[in-house]
């Protein structure tokens, strides 16, 4: 497909949202601020998730016990009760042992980086599309990071997960910053 066949979609956006551009704005430069936050108190920011996280998980365990209340009598039952038992113990883990749970999800997030990376890099080779360097550089990249993350690990599981949570805070506010400004000159 060249650029000549490319079709432009247009969209028409309602007034309503037109006109509420700066509380778009507002959330995005919170966001942004508490992005730089989450940064700059990586370690809290990674306790903080820790324990978010952990609280999810034993939300989602008292959910998946009510559901395997509702379907007693169905096949599911079990696998609702082992889903509520692992989400129970793996949530009660993260909040009451924040640190030592980072350090195990660092780890998996290293882990991760560090294949997702060499899919990316071999795959880039393997397949050849348009604009491959990109994505065999983001491999490159990809696996770099895992590495580093790796490398410094235990001590990486203390503040990494603050760190990319920081960035992506910093990231998606400035998405809505920007959308707060192109709703502006709309």
């Amino acid at each position: 497909m060249s650029m000549g066949e490319i079709n432009v979609l247009e969209v028409q956006i309602p007034h309503e949202i037109i006109q509420y551009w700066g509380w778009f704005l507002t959330f995005g430069i919170a966001l942004l601020l508490l992005g730089i936050a989450a940064i700059v108190r990586s370690v809290s920011a990674t306790v903080a998730s820790m324990l978010f996280f952990g609280c999810l998980l034993a939300m989602a365990s008292g959910i998946e016990i009510a559901q395997a209340v509702m379907v007693a009598k169905w096949a599911g039952f079990f696998q609702h009760l082992l889903a509520a038992i692992l989400f129970g113990v793996v949530g009660l883990l993260l909040i009451m042992r924040p640190m030592a749970s980072a350090e195990v999800v660092t780890v998996f997030m290293a882990m991760f980086f560090i294949i997702g990376g060499l899919f990316q890099l071999i795959g880039s080779f393997a397949i050849a599309l348009p604009g491959w360097g990109w994505q065999a550089l983001d491999g490159i990249v990809t696996i770099g990071l895992g590495v580093l993350v790796l490398a410094q690990w235990p001590a990486s599981g203390l503040w990494v997960i603050g760190l990319f949570v920081g960035v992506d805070l910093i990231f998606f506010g400035w998405t809505w910053i920007a959308l707060a400004i192109g709703l502006r000159t709309s």
